[in-house]
């Protein structure tokens, strides 16, 4: 029995290798179809797991149905462009691209919506290479490389234009008469699918990625078209104002309230920063968005959260330009992947390589952004300054090279930029450990602006731009859909150092008001208060140094 099993499955395997390596003549709608086919049923299983999680096993019929709907919409949609010609060239593409989301998907549960697209153009070679694991080059080449290769080897039978287009437009009528076949069948369950579970159609590939894609495009080409717009003209620092203020505004990545011990998390993630008595806590923080690319520039903006849009942003000032505009001294550096275009009008310095930053080991740490410091501040000594450090803080998955050997305080930290071969304690141990780090800088930080004390008021603002998931129900990293990101990506860690009489503010009321809700849409404002800039733009509702009892407009 064994023996004929093997030469079974012998047989099978064979009959697979000349399947593969035969040439034949196709028609393009058939070829199509079985590319189409093979998508569908390998590069989807993100899509059906969540399904299943839905619907199995009460209704295994309609997961059944869902996945016709989808096999009948990928040849639809796919058919629109595929034709004799450039079935091939973009069917290849389309396979290899499903490969590289197909394994994101199953990987770590993320969407490649119009959000992930842009943060995927905007992620620097480092960032990139961290996601380059066996894995991924496993998913590339079974479900990329090799479908693309016995692809480019059939042949596409010569037809008739007339022919062709007949044949074209039967099997495309064919798909959509499936489609409205499933849903008359099932309409009830349809109605509810439509309705209450639009979190699983994020999972669809190539379906999602292709509308993303022709979105991010769109959104990109039509902000080119727009009138860029100046705010806040009347912009001016009080008169009154005969103090100078210093204030670094840091920029932290990747940092989920919920695991600063400041805000009771069990680990003592925050040994520096819980000794400063005037640095507070905002534990109740929300972010704009849960990635670098919209939460950072959202953040700099007038818009809030609910209005903003990259369009609006790509054609607005921002917050750096109306107090660069009123007087303010602004200065720039990043160590991750750019400002997102927030500080395009201002001074910047690019600390992501050796040339600029001294204590690169591989990875370019954010202390060394401190470095020079000093000398700027002497260098502009008699303006208000504002110093933005952008930091690489806890980006993931490789968070093991975020920090300094020294810093790996909480053990076994995962060692592996594949997060599922780690286990769930190893991941939060090496998270947590690069929050340690950024701990450190943010102490190193605060004893700078206390050797400026004598000369300037002094505050610090920490915001990071997003949280984190950490394998949360199956979850890794972030840029989910902000309506359906788990609250680990939306509430980022947040907090305020105020140096002796900075404006006015009382550390006890500051306290007070960290618990309140507070989000992203309060930083234009509370840089605008900060500096006393006096403009009808100006919120006083949204400037947490107000709210903490600033006496300064």
């Amino acid at each position: 029995m064994y023996d004929a099993r093997l030469l079974q499955t012998d047989g099978y395997i064979m009959r697979l290798l000349q399947f593969m390596t035969a040439r034949r003549t196709w028609q393009t709608s058939h070829l199509l179809a079985l590319v189409v086919l093979f998508i569908t049923l390998l590069g989807n299983v993100a899509f059906f797991r969540h399904a299943g999680a839905v619907y199995f096993p009460q209704n295994v019929p309609f997961i059944l149905a869902l996945g016709l709907v989808l096999l009948a919409l990928n040849y639809f949609v796919l058919g629109l462009f595929c034709y004799r010609v450039t079935l091939k060239p973009i069917a290849a593409v389309i396979l290899l691209l499903s490969a590289v989301v197909a394994y994101h998907m199953d990987t770590f549960d993320v969407v490649i919506d119009k959000v992930m697209l842009q943060n995927v153009v905007q992620t620097q070679t480092a960032e990139a290479l961290d996601l380059f694991t066996p894995k991924f080059l496993l998913y590339l080449l079974v479900l990329g490389v090799l479908p693309t290769w016995w692809l480019l080897r059939q042949k596409i039978e010569r037809t008739s234009l007339k022919r062709g287009f007949w044949l074209k437009f039967k099997w495309m009528g064919l798909a959509l008469l499936l489609v409205a076949l499933c849903g008359g069948v099932f309409n009830k369950s349809v109605a509810s699918f439509a309705r209450e579970q639009k979190a699983v159609r994020f999972y669809t590939n190539p379906l999602t990625y292709l509308y993303s894609a022709g979105q991010f495009v769109g959104n990109h080409f039509s902000s080119q078209t727009r009138n860029f717009q100046a705010i806040a003209l009347d912009a001016k620092i009080s008169e009154s104002d005969n103090d100078k203020e210093l204030m670094i505004m840091v920029v932290g990545e990747t940092v989920r309230a919920d695991h600063w011990s400041l805000n009771g998390y069990g680990k003592n993630t925050n040994p520096l920063m819980s000794q400063e008595a005037n640095f507070v806590s905002l534990s109740n923080f929300n972010s704009c968005g849960t990635s670098t690319a919209v939460s950072v520039p959202c953040m700099f903006t007038n818009l809030g959260r609910v209005n903003y849009s990259d369009k609006k942003f790509n054609n607005t000032e921002n917050a750096l330009d109306v107090l660069k505009r009123s007087g303010v001294q602004i200065l720039w550096r990043d160590n991750n992947s750019s400002s997102k275009g927030v500080a395009d009008r201002v001074a910047y310095e690019d600390y992501r390589s050796n040339k600029r930053n001294p204590m690169c080991e591989g990875e370019c740490r954010d202390e060394g952004m401190l470095v020079g410091l000093q000398e700027y501040i002497n260098q502009n000594a008699d303006k208000d300054i504002l110093i933005v450090l952008h930091t690489m803080g806890n980006h993931g998955p490789a968070y093991f090279k975020r920090y300094p050997k020294q810093f790996e305080k909480f053990t076994p930290a995962c060692q592996d930029n594949q997060l599922e071969n780690c286990s769930a304690e190893s991941i939060s141990n090496a998270y947590d450990n690069a929050i340690l780090y950024t701990d450190y800088v943010l102490s190193q930080i605060i004893q700078l602006l206390k050797a400026n004390e004598a000369k300037y008021e002094t505050s610090m603002i920490y915001m990071s731009d997003h949280g984190e998931s950490l394998g949360e129900k199956g979850v890794y990293l972030h840029g989910m859909p902000y309506m359906i990101a788990p609250d680990a990506q939306k509430y980022p860690a947040a907090g305020i150092w105020v140096g002796r009489d900075f404006n006015g503010v009382a550390v006890d009321k500051l306290k007070q008001v960290a618990s309140q809700p507070l989000s992203h849409d309060h930083l234009f404002h509370t840089l605008l208060g900060a500096f006393e800039v006096q403009t009808q733009a100006y919120r006083p509702e949204l400037d947490i140094y107000h709210l903490a009892g600033s006496d300064k407009p």
